[in-house]
Order: structure tokens, then C-alpha cells, then sequence
């Protein structure tokens, strides 16, 4: 009883403190602590681990912010990845891939999912091989060279063999067992390396992930997303390759990026979708142990699909105001006059007055010509209206953030506000529309300036946070 009273003394307490978007932050107080020795040291990097859907495998959220915490702390190597090529368009930043004919995919979602599919772990693709001599390898870049290299693969009967080739050394990963069950092999090199070489050698084998770091201090940061998945199809995943992944790869952080494909859901049910979020975040700690975990709110998204205005039992979303353009200036009128009238308006805080909004989008102006200026053509004027296929976001998607923010509280993780940090509600409109664009044009997915400035403001709040210890 005592060391119970202890431990729960020790506990940092849960205050609704936030730092921009990010609640709760004293939960993060281990990772503070790392960090503020990971710069100029030696030993493991501190290893942030990010598991979630398309923004999390595409990279460009991730791979900014990889930038970052390397630039200031120091490279730990490129961290956890899927095998191989696991699906087509995969380019990961960091480093270069190939793949070998002679495999096939199995994944958490989309067409890998369908059975028979391999085991699965926490990159939620595997790769299987179908003859001798497939091949995989990965060349990195300077920045993420590697002292320590490791490959999760399946022991089971009549399994072959992996010779894994590094800086001219080569080792046998021996794969044949009597029972199966997740193994993985580490390889530990004195100096840099910077390429692997992965053959079949004998039967099949099913490789689950791979990771590189380095030994010096620094910061390794891994995506594992799987694009359309949903925070359910990690379930998936086996908990024996989960848990040996985990103990072998060792995340400090780890940040979970779900709720997008949640809030677009022909139907969103919140009992249910607060049924996985705790069920997952629990096996989760069942099998990784005491790591702090943060929750990423699901960001602003729209879309045009008229079925999904009810795809929740919420209030049915108001349409977002888009930029349009506007005739060359005539004559003088008031602007506002048009927006009264339900025509487009010369900025959007006419459009707002006129339809009683006054939160939730990003306000912006048309350019504006210096009077000493000599244009040598008439400027393009925007204005700002509704189409008649008007942009909003799910409702579904504000029901997900709901059972996010609450759930977060009382589980005792960390939770960063996406959409408010975006700037609320229809941002997005402007992300795509207005320069520097920062969005594609679906409205859900981020360009690499996108990706750059999400980043930054994620970074912005934990740095924010990290300067807040006097509060713990």
C-alpha cells in the first residue's frame, strides 16, 4: 500500500493547463526531461513514435517535424518503417526504399486487410515473401545514417531465412521454429552506416517493420500510418508482434494521429467510437508499458458530399464561405451592401456580418496596391461567398473531437487541439484557396508548406509547455 500511495504522489496531477492547443501537458513531463538532455549526448535517441492514418504515412507532417527536433537536438536516425514498398506512392523522407518482386502485402486496411493476410504489428503493413532471393532494401540520407539497425519478422514452421547485409557485414536472421511467434533482430555497428540489404534465403518469411537509429543522443521520429484507416483497423494487429515491437523498438512518446476518416464516416456513432478510442488506448498501455501518450484532436476538413450533412445526430453543419472572384471596381458602392443582397462581398467580414457568423475562418483581403504604385494592370479582386455547392465539415468529425477531448482528460493523456490550432472551423477554405496554399484540393490533406506549418505550431505548444515546468 505504500509504494501504491507513493506512486500515486508522484503522479503529475491533471489540470485542464494548456499551452496553445496542447491540454494537460504536465503528462509530458518524462519527455521534457529527455529532451533537455538528448542535445550533444550519447546513448539511445529519445524516440517519438506516431501511429494514424494518411497524414501520419504521407509523411509531411511527420517528416517536418522530424526536421525540426533533429535540427535542434541532433539526427537519431531515421526510426520504426514498414517493410519495403508496402503500397505504391510510398516515398518516405529520410531515407530511399526497394523492393524485389517475390512479395506480397498484407495490411490493417484496404486491400492487404482481405484473408489470408499476414501478421501485422505497429507499421500495420507486413510483407511476405513467395520465393527465394526477394529482396528489400533502404539507403538513407547523411542526415539519418545508423548505428544500431533492427527487423521484426515471424518465427513459425517452415520459415526460411533472412541474410541482412550491412557495411559489409552479414547476418543470418534464422526464422524456422516449432511454434510461431514475433522475433526481432537488432545489429549494432561502431561507426555510421548508411545502407541494408535484406535477402530470402529457403521458405517464406513475413517481415512485420524495420528501424534505423542512431546511438549518439538526438531524436528519432517514426510514422506508422496506413491511408483510410481508422483507429479500429489497429486492432488488427496481432498483440504478440505488437508487444515484441514495442520492446525492442522502446518509444518514449508515443502520438496517436486517428479521427479524420472517423468524422467522414457515412454514419458516426460517438458510444461506439468512444468504446474503440478506449479500448485501443488501453491495449496500447497493456502492451507498450508507462509511455506518455498524446492525442492529436482531428483537424478541419471539408468536403462537398451532400450525404454526409447528417452522417452524425448533431445539428446539421452551416456551409463555409469561399473566396470568388469579383469584377474589375466599376464605381464606388459599400461593400456591404452586397452582402445584404446574397451576392459575393469585397472581403470576408462583410460575408460574415451579412449571415451572423463572427468565428472559425481565417480573414483575409484582397491585395492591396500602394497609391505610389503604377499597376500595369487591374489587380484581381476576391470576394468572399457561398457556392452552390457549398464546402462543411462532417458533423461527424466534431462528434470524434468531442469524445477525443473528453476521453483524453480521463485517461490521463496529453491532447493538442488540430482544428483550433488550424484556426477553427472552415480554415481549410483558405488553406486551399489563398496564398501560400498549404492544403491540396480535397480539403483534407497538406502540401509540404501544410505539412511545415503544422509542424511548427504542434512544436510551437510543446515548446510552450516545456517552458511551463515551474507550474508541475
Amino acid at each position: 500500500m505504500l509504494g501504491l500511495a507513493a506512486a500515486v504522489a508522484a503522479a503529475p496531477v491533471v489540470t485542464t493547463d494548456c499551452a496553445g492547443g496542447l491540454c494537460d501537458f504536465a503528462l509530458l513531463k518524462p519527455v521534457f526531461d529527455k529532451l533537455a538532455t538528448a542535445r550533444g549526448g550519447s546513448g539511445r535517441p529519445v524516440h517519438i513514435l506516431q501511429i494514424g492514418d494518411s497524414h501520419t504515412a504521407g509523411d509531411a507532417i511527420t517528416g517536418a517535424w522530424r526536421d525540426l527536433l533533429q535540427a535542434r537536438y541532433g539526427s537519431g536516425g531515421r526510426g520504426v518503417m514498414p517493410p519495403g514498398r508496402p503500397f505504391a506512392g510510398y516515398n518516405p523522407r529520410g531515407v530511399s526504399v526497394d523492393m524485389s518482386a517475390g512479395w506480397t502485402v498484407s495490411s490493417i486496411f484496404g486491400a492487404g486487410s482481405r484473408d489470408p493476410r499476414g501478421a501485422l504489428g505497429l507499421s500495420g503493413f507486413s510483407i511476405t515473401s513467395t520465393g527465394e532471393g526477394a529482396r528489400i532494401g533502404m539507403t538513407t540520407a547523411a542526415t539519418e545514417t545508423f548505428t544500431r539497425f533492427t527487423l521484426c519478422a515471424i518465427a513459425e514452421p517452415g520459415a526460411g531465412a533472412l541474410a541482412i547485409s550491412i557495411g559489409g557485414r552479414t547476418e543470418r536472421m534464422e526464422l524456422g521454429a516449432l511454434i510461431s511467434r514475433p522475433e526481432c533482430k537488432e545489429m549494432r555497428f561502431d561507426s555510421p552506416q548508411a545502407a541494408v540489404s535484406v535477402v530470402v534465403e529457403g521458405g517464406p518469411v513475413t517481415i512485420t517493420s524495420w528501424a534505423s537509429f542512431r546511438d549518439r543522443g538526438g531524436v528519432a521520429l517514426s510514422n506508422v500510418g496506413v491511408v483510410g484507416s481508422q483507429l479500429v483497423h489497429f486492432s488488427r494487429n496481432s498483440d504478440a508482434v505488437l508487444a515484441e515491437e514495442f520492446r525492442s523498438y522502446d518509444p518514449d512518446l508515443i502520438v496517436l494521429a486517428f479521427g479524420t476518416n472517423e468524422g467522414f464516416a457515412p454514419r458516426v456513432n460517438a458510444q461506439e467510437y468512444e468504446i474503440t478510442l478506449r479500448s485501443q488506448i488501453g491495449r496500447i498501455r497493456r502492451l507498450a508499458g508507462r509511455v506518455p501518450i498524446l492525442l492529436l484532436g482531428a483537424p478541419d476538413a471539408l468536403t462537398r458530399r451532400s450525404e454526409l450533412l447528417n452522417n452524425a445526430p448533431t445539428a446539421t453543419p452551416a456551409p463555409c464561405i469561399e473566396p470568388v472572384p469579383l469584377p474589375p471596381i466599376a464605381a464606388a458602392s459599400p461593400p456591404s451592401a452586397a452582402a445584404a443582397a446574397g451576392g459575393p462581398a469585397d472581403s470576408i467580414d462583410d460575408v460574415l456580418d451579412a449571415l451572423g457568423q463572427s468565428a472559425g475562418v481565417a480573414r483575409a483581403t484582397a491585395p492591396v496596391v500602394p497609391a505610389s504604385a503604377t499597376p500595369t494592370s487591374t489587380p484581381q479582386r476576391i470576394g468572399w461567398s457561398i457556392t452552390a455547392r457549398p464546402l462543411f465539415p462532417p458533423p461527424g468529425l466534431k462528434v470524434v473531437r468531442e469524445v477525443q477531448r473528453r476521453v483524453a482528460r480521463q485517461l490521463r493523456l496529453a491532447y493538442w487541439d488540430w482544428e483550433a490550432r488550424m484556426g477553427g472551423r472552415c480554415t481549410a477554405v483558405s488553406w486551399v484557396k489563398l496564398q501560400p496554399t498549404r492544403m491540396r484540393g480535397d480539403y483534407v490533406h497538406y502540401n509540404s508548406a501544410g505539412g511545415q506549418e503544422i509542424a511548427e505550431r504542434l512544436q510551437a505548444d510543446l515548446d510552450a509547455a516545456a517552458n511551463a515546468g515551474w507550474r508541475w
